[in-house]
């Protein structure tokens, strides 16, 4: 879909139709000219009571008088001191939602006159737009009609904003092709994703963007003794294998950042099997090495002036004769010893070794990202990151990237009194904890691997699967942490 942005009186466009916001009691303010040239058909609408501009209300016109389009779109905002940008995001995918529905090629929209920065805006509209429109159907055999966007015109006022917009709408469309490229990986089924098959859709994004990649298989992998990786591997006949991503390699004097994602490719649990209602969503369990994939393209494509790695340990977890056992002690990356307690708490086990591979970087700051714990669905249900770190300033510009892109973080205390419920009786420490506080254990458990560089670590078991759907999450994969740490790079300084 091609979005294009003119400075043009939206009455004026010629197209399929034009979609209009209108906020509560707020009539028709600044589109006095359209209601003019539609003979005054908007106010007479909502002088009825026919429109009221109610958060999602819509009301879809053929052939209004007076307008060159052949259609035109009343959409609903609500209260306009309640307006955000995000709320922004959700009318443009409604917008475009309801555009496909009705079977139309093209459509133009009118720039909100709301107080956001004009860049911010342009984002925001294109966002809503791609993320809505978004649709995963590669695996159905029978196609449905298909119905298709091409193009969408952004009509603004002042030809001084055009280019701001412009700009915004550039931002806005790399951002989402990325997560919707995370969104198609996380869907895929575990038999179309082992480790190897996603090290090569690594290798192959990696290409057309300009990064470099490197991935470690079983061999390289036990020679660096990454014993977590290693052992939660040992149950399935699908070797691991450990994914490095690299923007600006080559580059000096530039900050290095180095982000990390959990890449279970299918969880069973193990041996501490899962119950199987609901496993087949476990192949989800890798969307945090997923959005790892999908920021590393935004820091490709944004040309960002930053050294960003990203590490992706990827395997499945599987119960099998070979598997490894509750009981057993694993000897991490940098000599730690472990005992497995439980062999469904595998996620910190291979961002344990991932986190003790990043230190060589010497990196200003590591974030890791992981569907880690059903306890942080429990605690913050689904609508909330759960953060923990071990440097303020780090923590407080997550979540502001997280307010931007309304991939929104809360943080949870990591004091030392946590590190009692992991200490074991035989060995460093145990990868469980108990039922108590069991996302924050897992974090505390995290911490351990990590010195000398800021670090947070974000859950995101949460917020990375959609069950019912919103305007731009359609149902499935959320593509999670893509924006969120686009934004955190785009305004590092």
């Amino acid at each position: 879909m091609k979005i294009v942005v003119k400075t043009e009186r939206i009455e004026d466009i010629k197209t399929d139709a034009i979609a209009i916001g209108l906020f509560e009691k707020q009539g028709i303010e600044r589109y006095k000219g359209l209601d003019r040239a539609a003979d005054g058909l908007i106010s007479i609408l909502i002088k009825r009571g026919e429109f009221k501009g109610k958060a999602d209300e819509m009301l879809f016109l053929i052939s209004p008088a007076g307008l060159k389009a052949k259609r035109m779109l009343l959409l609903g905002l609500g209260v306009k001191e309640k307006f955000t940008i995000d709320k922004l995001r959700q009318a443009s995918a409604k917008a475009g939602q309801e555009m496909r529905s009705k079977g139309l090629k093209n459509f133009a929209m009118p720039v909100l006159s709301i107080q956001e920065d004009k860049k911010r805006i342009g984002q925001a509209i294109a966002e809503g737009l791609l993320l809505g429109l978004y649709q995963f159907e590669e695996y159905k055999t029978e196609k449905k009609e298909e119905k298709k966007i091409d193009n969408v015109i952004i009509a603004v006022e002042k030809r001084e904003d055009e280019e701001k917009i412009k700009k915004g709408v550039k931002v806005g469309e790399i951002l989402s092709e990325a997560n919707n490229f995370t969104r198609n990986l996380v869907n895929r089924p575990s038999n179309d994703k082992t480790p190897i098959m996603l090290a090569d859709e690594a290798r192959r994004m990696a290409k057309r963007y300009g990064l470099s990649c490197r991935v470690l298989d079983e061999r390289e992998i036990k020679r660096l003794k990454m014993g977590g990786l290693i052992g939660v591997s040992k149950g399935s006949k699908e070797p691991p294998r450990f994914i490095i991503l690299e923007h600006n390699r080559n580059k000096k004097g530039l900050d290095t950042i180095v982000i990390i994602g959990k890449a279970i490719t299918f969880d069973s649990g193990g041996i501490s099997i899962k119950p199987s209602e609901n496993m087949e969503k476990m192949k989800y369990d890798m969307s945090g090495g997923a959005a790892v994939m999908g920021a590393m393209m935004t820091a490709a494509g944004l040309k960002l002036p930053l050294h960003i790695v990203g590490l992706i340990p990827a395997t499945e977890n599987l119960p099998s004769g070979t598997a490894q056992k509750p009981g057993d002690v694993v000897r991490m990356i940098d000599g730690k010893t472990v005992e497995i307690i439980s062999t469904d708490a595998e996620g910190r086990m291979i961002l344990g070794d991932a986190l003790g591979y990043a230190k060589r970087y010497k990196p200003k700051a590591v974030i890791d990202l992981a569907t880690l714990t059903g306890a942080c669905v429990i605690a913050l249900g689904n609508d909330a990151i759960g953060m923990m770190g071990t440097d303020d300033k780090l923590k407080e510009r997550i979540k502001r990237a997280g307010e931007l892109s309304y991939e929104r973080v809360w943080e949870l205390p990591l004091w030392e009194e946590y590190g009692e419920l992991i200490k074991s009786d035989i060995a460093d420490m145990k990868n469980v904890g108990g039922r108590p506080a069991g996302t924050i254990t897992a974090g505390y458990f995290l911490s351990r691997f990590i010195e000398g560089s800021p670090w947070v670590h974000l859950d995101i078991a949460g917020t990375a699967w959609e069950e019912k759907g919103s305007p731009y999450k359609p149902k499935g994969a959320t593509g999670v942490g893509v924006r969120l740490l686009s934004e955190l790079f785009l305004n590092w300084k």
